[in-house]
């Protein structure tokens, strides 16, 4: 099996291609509403994690609106320098961003003044995956610490259908996910 490190290579080349052959009238709709099996097990009170969506990944701002405008509170990771741990910090305004700022990874996250949250539900960005819900992250290891200090009632991987692959070597810390979500189905929760 290819290492990790090459495997992130390829699945992001084939991630890039994937997303890249979409039409933008198609990507445009994909990712809005959470699946209905999915809601049914999330509390009216969960607080909701999710992602600010980098180049390529599954986009998580339609299920950050679908979950703000059901009355959700939203976190995003936050990060006060490269070598802090990864925390999740509220989000206010999932149709500007205008409570964000540019984090030492060059992502946009929560300011500095926005309260510390520690979601119920965690939705999470992935390299890769397989049917059995093991993830590949991209190699920095914030969320299977997070998740390991954490764990949420639900934690949900977002990701294309490209992404899925057979197998993936997994290592003792590797958290493996509550399901999965693509645009054609759910895996794992059934």
């Amino acid at each position: 099996m290819p290492s990790k490190s090459e495997l992130r290579r390829t699945l992001r080349a084939a991630r890039k291609a994937h997303v890249e052959a979409l039409p933008d009238s198609i990507r445009g709709l994909l990712f809005h509403r959470p699946p209905t099996p999915l809601l049914a097990r999330i509390g009216d009170e969960a607080v909701i994690g999710l992602y600010h969506t980098g180049p390529y990944e599954a986009p998580a701002a339609g299920y950050a609106r679908f979950f703000h405008d059901a009355g959700h509170t939203l976190a995003l990771p936050r990060f006060v320098s490269r070598d802090a741990p990864m925390v999740f910090a509220h989000h206010s305004d999932p149709y500007d961003d205008s409570d964000l700022s540019v984090g030492p990874y060059g992502m946009l996250q929560p300011e500095a003044a926005a309260a510390t949250l520690v979601p119920d539900v965690l939705f999470v960005p992935l390299i890769g995956f397989t049917d059995a819900c093991v993830r590949l992250g991209q190699g920095g290891g914030h969320y299977d610490r997070w998740l390991a200090e954490h764990r949420p009632a639900l934690a949900i991987g977002l990701a294309w259908d490209a992404q899925l692959m057979a197998a993936l070597p997994t290592e003792a810390h590797d958290m493996p996910l509550d399901a999965v979500i693509t645009p054609t189905r759910m895996y794992g929760l059934t």
